[in-house]
C-alpha cells in the first residue's frame, strides 16, 4: 500500500492535503481494481484451463496399440508404478505416463535440443537456436538412432513415442498445459508429434551440461593476457592426492597387458600433471584472447539443460559394504547436485513387468528423465546404482586459422563442409544460417557471433602462428559430436542382475562420461568409470585451446574400456565418489587436468570412518544424515585466522565474535554462517578480482535476485543486483573449493602479491594476508548491515542463502501474473558450496542458491522396501496440481520419503489405480 498522505486526526488539511488525498485514494482504487481483476484472471485459470490439463489417474483409458491392460499405481505423492505383460506395452505406458504429467516441459526440452526455440517463444530465442543448431545436436542423435543403437533400444523408443503420441491425439494445447494456453494469447504453436530421436537428442543436451573442464580451458587462455605462468598456477593448485582420496584405492594399470588390474595399490600422493604444454596460447596472441572472450558471451545464453551451464556440477554418490552395515547388506546413496529448476529435471517412476522373462524384461525403479525411456539411476530385484559426474576431459577447444572458403592444416588449406539451416520464428520472419565444420566433424562455434568473426580477422598474431589467410575461429571437438550408445546402456543397466552384467552395461554408456557405483542383494559393491575418452598427444593434455592448424594437437584415439579404473568388493568396505580425482596420478592416461579437488569427497569419507571405528555400524538414516551434513571445510582452514585479527570498530568487532565457539556448521539459522561466507566472499573479491582479466566477467556474475527481505518471488523493479558495488569490469571468483585449495596454498605465502589490494573510501589498503582479512571482517560487516539489519540477533544464513523455483520458460521470461502462477519460493537453505549438502551459492553472484542436491536416495539392499527416495518438486508438471512441488518442503528439510517396490509394499501405498485398455 503507498503510505498516507492525508492529514491526521485533529488536523485540517488544506488544498494541497486534499489533492493528495484524492491521489492516494485513486492509487487505492486502481490497486483494488487490479486485485480484482488478478483474482478473476486467477479462477479463470483455474477452472477454465488448470483442471483441464491434469491427469486422469482413476478409472480406465483406450489406448491403441497395447497389446494386453497396462495398471497405473499412484502413491500419495503422484509417483506411477507400471505394470505391463510386454517390454513394448511396459515403455508405451511410460510415454504416456510422462505426458501426462510433463508433456509441456518434454516438448520445449525437445525445441531446445533441435534449437528450436523461436518456434516456441519468437525471436528472443533466435541466437540460442543458432548456436545450437551450430551444435547439432538433433542430427547427431539422429544418426546415433539410425546406425549406432540395438534393434531392441529402437523397440522400446517407438513404443514410449507411441505412448505420448496417443496422450496427445485429440487434445488441444490449453487441454495438455496451462503455458499451452498462455502461449496461445501470442502464438498460435501447436504441439507436433513425438518421435525417438527426441528421447535421444536429451542426452545430448545432458552430455553438454555435464561436459567438463571447457570453460576452464577458456578461463586459462584467457588469463595469459594479464597473469604470468606461476600466478596462474596459484590459481589452478595441483590435485592434493595426500589430502583428498582418489575413488579408486585399491588396482592398477598394467603396462603389459594394457589393462586396468584390482592388485596392488595406487594410494600415494604426487603432483597433478599440471596445466599441460599445449602452446595454443602463447602461439596466437590476441586472436585467441579475442576469439574466446566473445564465446563467453554465446556459451553463457545457451539455456540450461541440467546443469548450470557446465560450471558448478557437482554429485556425491556412496555405497558401504554389508560389514559396516547394521542389515548386514550394503547401502547405496546418491545425490546428483544440478541446477534447480521447476519442475525438477528428474522424473520418479517403477517399470514392473507382472512376470519377468524373456517377453517382459524390467522390473526396476528409480529416476528418469520426463521425455526418455528406461529409468536413469535407481536400483532393480537384483542390484542399484548411482551416478556421479565424472569431469573427465572429453571437450577441447581448437583456434582455426580460416583462409578463404576453407581452414589451415598441416599447410594446406582444407574446404569446410557446410549445411543451411532454416530458422522459424512464431510471430516473425524465419532465418537462414551456415554451419561450417572441419573434416574431422568439429563445427565453427565463432560464425554464430557476428563481432567474435570481425575481431577474429583483425586480430594480430605473433610469428608462431599461421600468418596468411583471414582471419580466426574457434572449432570444439567434443566426444558426443560422434554417435554413440548410451541408450543401449540404459535399458541395459536396468535389467543387470550382477556385476559383470552392470560393467558390460556401464561400457555402453559412452558420453556424458560418469562414476558409477554399484551395489547388490549378494554383498557386493563396486565402481566403474565408462565413457568414451579420448587420448591425446605428448604435445596437448587438453587444459587450454590448441591451434587447429597443427596435425600434433589432435587426438589420437580413445581409451580402452578395459585400460579405464574400476574397483570391485575393495578391502576398505566402502567407496566414495563426488567428482573428486578418479585414480592417481601414477595412471597413465590424462583423464582431466581440471578434477573437483576432494572437498565433499573426504568429509564423506571422514563421516563413513568415524562411524564405523571401533565396530560402529552405518543405518539407512545414518546415510540420510550424512547426506545433509552442512560443516564448512574452508570455515575450519579460515575461521582459527580470522579470530586472531585485532578490529577497533566495535560493531566489526561485534559480528566477529559470531565466529567464537561456531562448529562450522552452515545450519539456515546461524547467524555465524552467514558472516562467514560473506567474510569468504569479500576474501575472493579483494585477493583476484581486481587482478583477473575482465573478460572472464560473464552475465552470470552479477545477477538480479529478489530482496533479501521479500516473501516470494517479485517482478523485476523489486529485485536488487547481486554483486554489490563491485566494478562492473572486474572478474571474481566463484567460490568453489578450488578457491579453497587457492586460499589454502596462498596462505603460506603471507606476503604474496595476491593478498595486496588498494584501499577505497574509508575502508584500508592491504598489502598482507591479515591485513586483507581484517579488511574481508570489516567489508562484510557492512554488506550485511545493509542486507539484513544492522542487528546481528536478526542474522541468518538461511535469509541470504534461499532457494526460488522458477518455471524454465514462462516463469523466467513471461508476464509477471504468470511468474506468480508459475514459480514458487522462497526456501531458506542450509548448506552451502562444496559442502556434501551442496545447496550451491556463486560468490560471484550473490549468495542465493543456484544448484541443489536434485533428488536424493538411499537404497537398502538388505529389504529394497527400506529404501528411502526424495524429488527437489514434485511428480507433476502442472501448476496448482497437489504434486507440483509437494516433496520440496521435505527435501528443504532433508526428509525423504517411503520408496516402496515389491508388489505388496506397492500395493499398501497405492492411493489412485488407473488401467490403460488396448
Amino acid at each position: 500500500m503507498p503510505p498516507n498522505t492525508t492529514a491526521t486526526s485533529g488536523d485540517k488539511p488544506g488544498k494541497s492535503g486534499r489533492k493528495k488525498g484524492r491521489k492516494a485514494r485513486l492509487i487505492v482504487l486502481v490497486l483494488v481494481l487490479a486485485v480484482i481483476g488478478g483474482i478473476a484472471f486467477g479462477a479463470y485459470w483455474s477452472i477454465s484451463t488448470v483442471r483441464a490439463s491434469f491427469p486422469q489417474t482413476k478409472g480406465s483409458i483406450t489406448l491403441q496399440g497395447l497389446s494386453g491392460p497396462v495398471t497405473v499405481k499412484r502413491d500419495g505423492n503422484g509417483i506411477p508404478q507400471i505394470y505391463a505383460s510386454t517390454d513394448a506395452d511396459l515403455f508405451m505406458a511410460q510415454g504416456y505416463v510422462q505426458a501426462q504429467d510433463r508433456f509441456y516441459e518434454m516438448d520445449v526440452r525437445r525445441h531446445m535440443t533441435a534449437g528450436r526455440l523461436s518456434e516456441m517463444f519468437g525471436k528472443g530465442q533466435v541466437k540460442n537456436d543458432e548456436f545450437l543448431r551450430t551444435l547439432g545436436w538433433d542430427r547427431v542423435a539422429k544418426e546415433e538412432y539410425d546406425t549406432k543403437l540395438s534393434d531392441s533400444t529402437k523397440k522400446y523408443l517407438q513404443a514410449y513415442s507411441k505412448g505420448v503420441n496417443a496422450y496427445l491425439a485429440g487434445k488441444d494445447g490449453k487441454d495438455i498445459s496451462l503455458e499451452y494456453a498462455a502461449l496461445g494469447f501470442s502464438n498460435d504453436y501447436k504441439p507436433g508429434q513425438w518421435s525417438p530421436v527426441d528421447s535421444v537428442s536429451w542426452l545430448k543436451a545432458m552430455a553438454w551440461d555435464l561436459r567438463g573442464n571447457m570453460q576452464d580451458e577458456i578461463d586459462r587462455a584467457l588469463m595469459t593476457s594479464r597473469l604470468g605462468p606461476q600466478q596462474i598456477k596459484d590459481l589452478y593448485p595441483a590435485y592434493p592426492y595426500s589430502r583428498n582420496k582418489a575413488i579408486v584405492q585399491e588396482g592398477q594399470y598394467d603396462e603389459l597387458t594394457r589393462t586396468f588390474q584390482q592388485s596392488g595399490s595406487t594410494s600415494g600422493s604426487g603432483t597433478s600433471t599440471g596445466t599441460g604444454s599445449s602452446s595454443a596460447s602463447t602461439s596466437t596472441g590476441s586472436a585467441l584472447t579475442s576469439q574466446l572472450a566473445g564465446l563467453y558471451n554465446v556459451l553463457d545464453d545457451v539455456p540450461t539443460a541440467v546443469g548450470v551451464n557446465g560450471q558448478g556440477i557437482g554429485s556425491n554418490s556412496w555405497v558401504v559394504g554389508g560389514q559396516y552395515t547394521i542389515s548386514g547388506k550394503p547401502l547405496l546413496a546418491n545425490d546428483p547436485h544440478l541446477s534447480a529448476s521447476l519442475p525438477s529435471v528428474w522424473y520418479q517412476m517403477g517399470l514392473h513387468c507382472t512376470t519377468v522373462s524373456s517377453k517382459c524384461q524390467y522390473d526396476v525403479t528409480g529416476y528418469t528423465f520426463a521425455g526418455m525411456p528406461g529409468v536413469i539411476i535407481g536400483h532393480n530385484a537384483d542390484i542399484a546404482w548411482g551416478m556421479t559426474n565424472s569431469g573427465v576431459d572429453v571437450t577441447d577447444l581448437y583456434l582455426e586459422k580460416l583462409s578463404g572458403d576453407g581452414y589451415l592444416y598441416n599447410g594446406k588449406t582444407k574446404p569446410f563442409t557446410t549445411r543451411e539451416e532454416t530458422i522459424k520464428v512464431a510471430g516473425g520472419a524465419s532465418k537462414k544460417i551456415v554451419v561450417r565444420q572441419t573434416a574431422d566433424g568439429m563445427p565453427l562455434l565463432s560464425d554464430r557471433d557476428d563481432e567474435l568473426v570481425q575481431v577474429g580477422k583483425k586480430a594480430s598474431v605473433n610469428t608462431a602462428a599461421p600468418d596468411r589467410g583471414d582471419g580466426y575461429g574457434i572449432a570444439l571437438r567434443w566426444t558426443a559430436l560422434d554417435p554413440g550408445t548410451t541408450m543401449d546402456a540404459v535399458f541395459a543397466l536396468d535389467k543387470a542382475s550382477d556385476w559383470s552384467e552392470f560393467r558390460d552395461a556401464a561400457a555402453k554408456f559412452d558420453v556424458p562420461s560418469q562414476n558409477l557405483v554399484y551395489a547388490d542383494t549378494k554383498n557386493h559393491i563396486g565402481y566403474t568409470l565408462p565413457g568414451k575418452i579420448p587420448v591425446r598427444s605428448s604435445a596437448d593434455d587438453g587444459s587450454i585451446p590448441a591451434p587447429g592448424w597443427d596435425s600434433k594437437y589432435k587426438w589420437t584415439g580413445y581409451i580402452k574400456q578395459d585400460e579405464l579404473p574400476y574397483e570391485f568388493d575393495p578391502k576398505s568396505g566402502y567407496i566414495v565418489t563426488a567428482n573428486q580425482a578418479v585414480v592417481d596420478d601414477k595412471y597413465p592416461y590424462t583423464l582431466t587436468t581440471d578434477w573437483g579437488y576432494g572437498t565433499r569427497s573426504q568429509r564423506i569419507t571422514d563421516l563413513i570412518e568415524s562411524k564405523i571405528k571401533d565396530g560402529g555400524k552405518i543405518s539407512t538414516d545414518d546415510m540420510r544424515q550424512m547426506q545433509l551434513d552442512n560443516s564448512s571445510e574452508i570455515a575450519k582452514l579460515l575461521v582459527p585466522k580470522l579470530l586472531k585479527i585485532n578490529l577497533d570498530d566495535k560493531d566489526v568487532r561485534e559480528a566477529q565474535k559470531l565466529l567464537e565457539g561456531w562448529d562450522y556448521t552452515q545450519d539456515s539459522d546461524s547467524a555465524a554462517a552467514a558472516y562467514f561466507n560473506a567474510v569468504w566472499r569479500n576474501i575472493l573479491k579483494l585477493a583476484f578480482g581486481n587482478k583477473l582479466p575482465k573478460e572472464l566477467r560473464v552475465k552470470g556474475q552479477c545477477l538480479w535476485v529478489d530482496k533479501i527481505d521479500s516473501t516470494g518471488p517479485v517482478d523485476d523493479d523489486t529485485k536488487v543486483r547481486e554483486c554489490g558495488e563491485r566494478d562492473a569490469d572486474q572478474a571474481q571468483p566463484d567460490g568453489g573449493d578450488r578457491w579453497f585449495e587457492v586460499v589454502r596454498n596462498l596462505m603460506e605465502k603471507p606476503d604474496s602479491d595476491w593478498w595486496k589490494t588498494p584501499a577505497s573510501g574509508t575502508r584500508p589498503k592491504a598489502d598482507t594476508m591479515d591485513e586483507l582479512f581484517r579488511r574481508a571482517l570489516i567489508d562484510a560487516r557492512w554488506e550485511l548491515t545493509a542486507k539484513l539489519g544492522k542487528d546481528i540477533d536478526t542474522w541468518s544464513w538461511g535469509r541470504l542463502h534461499r532457494l526460488f523455483l522458477k518455471n524454465q520458460t514462462l516463469g523466467t521470461d513471461g508476464p509477471s501474473v504468470l511468474k506468480y502462477v508459475l514459480n514458487r519460493g522462497p526456501w531458506k537453505l542450509s548448506g552451502g558450496e562444496a559442502t556434501v549438502n551442496a545447496t550451491g551459492w556463486n560468490a560471484a553472484g550473490g549468495y542465493g542458491v543456484v544448484w541443489v542436491p536434485s533428488m536424493r536416495m538411499v537404497v537398502n539392499l538388505d529389504d529394497l522396501d527400506k529404501s528411502k527416495w526424495i524429488n527437489l518438486t514434485g511428480a507433476s508438471g502442472h501448476a496448482f496440481n497437489a504434486h507440483y512441488t509437494d516433496q520440496t518442503g521435505k527435501w528443504a528439510a532433508g526428509e525423504l520419503l517411503p520408496w516402496s517396490f515389491s508388489d505388496k509394499a506397492v500395493g499398501k501405498s497405492t492411493s489412485d489405480t488407473l488401467v490403460l485398455k488396448p
